[in-house]
């Protein structure tokens, strides 16, 4: 293998040798265009192929940003190349964002986004490229409704009937869907999204109306025929408004009652109901006005009114003056027949006279305002009622201790609310709320006193066993006083009783050992000799210290009997 290599190696080299220079640099040239154009075609492989949403550019810079803002809030992220195409990551991704921006209406009217399917090629008949269209028309259909979160599966059907030469024999494109929904979906019931999927159908198929679509169920439902929904429409409005309006009277009803609350306590303030009748629908209302003319306005600061109000001002004016002298005639018709003059004018027949007539005619012009307006709902009334309750205070005697009634409860007794706090709390509910009398507004503050009953027992129950407790508390500290007395005489009377015992026997023990001192010196005395065991004479030797401390320290002797004494 060695030698082939450098057997080959020195061929080259060989024939590297026999070229000239420009022979190598051709060469060189060739190499370097060879490995340049296998780097590009590296490159251009590596580099990832990005699918477009919508095949056509967009020019429109606000159509191209809201576009792009609702792809982003889905968390995709988009590309837009130098042409103005919007690309993502792959097909499926631009499939289902393609979905979402026709059901939002996002598409641009002048961009056609199955634009992408046009296929073409060089051996293919007109009737195969319609076929070939329609499917791939269908398919991709079929796959954007798939790529709705709320769709498992989809079925679509489009037919589209043969062209006729006159539009009058022409058939209608019709589609059918079917859609089987995701667990827990709401798409069946949700009157959007289905709207959603209609308008879908209806830009990627021309000539498709909402009246040749139908949108059903894995069952067989149609979902939608928006007609028969009439009636969950209106009921879903009615709940809204509903809704609504007690979302209002939570609002006042609130706000009324910390105020009252506020000031007579939470306890005597209970009972608070507000209704709002309330016009949902809107209304366009015209109006026009007349008012005067105002020449001069009021000075600013001055105390009287100084200005110049007309009610009218003249607009213009037609003036005419007819004056007639001399004898009238009346005319009788042709001879022979009867005229038609009254008899009352037929007497001043003849007669010589003078008429005189002025008419004048002046249009006065006035201020006119013309309004018009769209009435969104508005309150028609509202009706306030709240109760406030008295205070109850408990009665007590000359000692100072609650009376009892007969049944054995505590007699309490009852103030009412004033009649000026009532009618200031009045005066507070209909501030709060916007009193207008014009529209009927009712606000009434009553003072009914409440049912106490129940709180009245658990204070009474509570106030007894707090007295009963006293009680007991006196007796049971009462003979633990008792007690302790008697305990401290009977330790009294025990030291005692001990301290005389401890003194008999000392006063014995001194006597025997006087009796023994006193026969010890007899003995001596006579001569006999004593003799002492060790024990008596420590204890004579003991006793003969202590008398000799007691003598020279009193003081800590006697603080060491007392000591002895507190220990036993």
């Amino acid at each position: 293998m060695n030698d082939f290599i450098k057997k080959i190696m020195g061929q080259i080299t060989g024939l590297w040798g026999q070229w000239s220079m420009i022979q190598r640099a051709v060469l060189i040239g060739i190499v370097a265009v060879v490995i340049g154009g296998i780097i590009a075609l590296l490159g251009v492989s590596s580099t990832p192929s990005l699918a477009p949403v919508i095949d056509a550019p967009i020019r429109d810079e606000t159509v191209l940003d809201r576009i792009v803002l609702r792809i982003n809030q889905e968390g995709v992220k988009t590309t837009i190349s130098p042409a103005g195409l919007v690309q993502v990551a792959d097909e499926t991704t631009a499939r289902r964002m393609r979905a979402i921006l026709i059901r939002e209406d996002l598409i641009p009217t002048n961009v056609d986004p199955w634009a992408i399917f046009d296929r073409e090629r060089w051996t293919i008949t007109d009737f195969e490229r319609n076929v070939n269209f329609r499917r791939a028309q269908t398919q991709m259909i079929t796959d954007h409704i798939k790529a709705i979160d709320d769709v498992d599966d989809a079925n679509v059907t489009i037919v589209f009937p043969e062209r006729e030469l006159f539009r009058s024999d022409q058939n209608p494109v019709t589609a059918s869907v079917i859609i089987f929904p995701k667990p827990g979906s709401d798409i069946t019931t949700n009157r959007k999204k289905i709207e959603g999927i209609q308008k879908l159908l209806k830009y990627a198929i021309e000539g498709l109306n909402d009246d040749h679509i139908a949108i059903t169920d894995q069952s067989g439902n149609q979902l939608n025929d928006f007609t028969g929904l009439a009636a969950w429409d209106r009921q879903t409005l009615v709940e809204r408004e509903q809704k609504f309006i007690q979302t209002q009277e939570t609002k006042y009803r609130a706000l009324v009652l910390q105020a009252l609350q506020l000031t007579f306590s939470s306890d005597r303030v209970r009972d608070l109901n507000i209704k709002i009748d309330m016009d949902m629908s809107k209304k366009a209302v015209e109006s026009e006005e007349y008012f005067p003319f105002t020449l001069r306005p009021r000075t600013p600061g001055l105390a009287y009114d100084d200005s110049e109000i007309l009610s009218s001002v003249p607009r213009s004016r037609s003036t005419s003056t007819t004056k007639w002298e001399g004898t009238g005639y009346n005319p009788e018709g042709p001879a022979g027949v009867e005229g038609q003059t009254p008899p009352a004018f037929k007497d001043m027949s003849n007669l010589y006279g003078r008429m005189t007539q002025e008419t004048n005619v002046q249009n006065e012009e006035i201020n006119r305002k013309l309004t018009q307006e769209e009435r969104s709902p508005q309150i028609d009334r509202v009706t306030v009622s709240v109760n406030i309750d008295g205070k109850w205070k408990w009665k007590y005697n000359e000692k100072g201790e609650p009376v009892l009634q007969p049944d054995g409860s505590i007699e309490r007794e009852y103030t009412p609310v004033p009649q000026e706090q009532l009618r200031a709390a009045q005066s507070l509910i209909q501030n709060a709320i916007g009193y207008n009398p014009a529209r009927g507004d009712s606000v009434t503050v009553q003072n009914i006193p409440f049912d106490r009953t129940r709180e009245f027992g658990e204070e009474d129950a509570a106030y007894f066993r707090k007295k009963q407790m006293q009680t007991t508390v006196v007796i049971f500290l009462s003979g633990l006083t008792l007690l302790l007395i008697s305990f401290i005489i009977f330790r009294v009377v025990a030291r005692e009783m001990e301290r005389r015992k401890r003194l008999a026997e000392e006063e014995r023990a001194r006597r025997e050992q006087a009796l023994r001192e006193s026969a010890m010196m007899e003995a001596e005395q006579d001569g006999m000799e004593v003799s002492i065991s060790m024990e008596e004479r420590s204890r004579m030797e003991l006793m003969e210290s202590v008398v000799n401390l007691t003598k020279e320290h009193p003081e800590d002797c006697a603080q060491l009997i007392r000591t002895w004494l507190l220990e036993e």
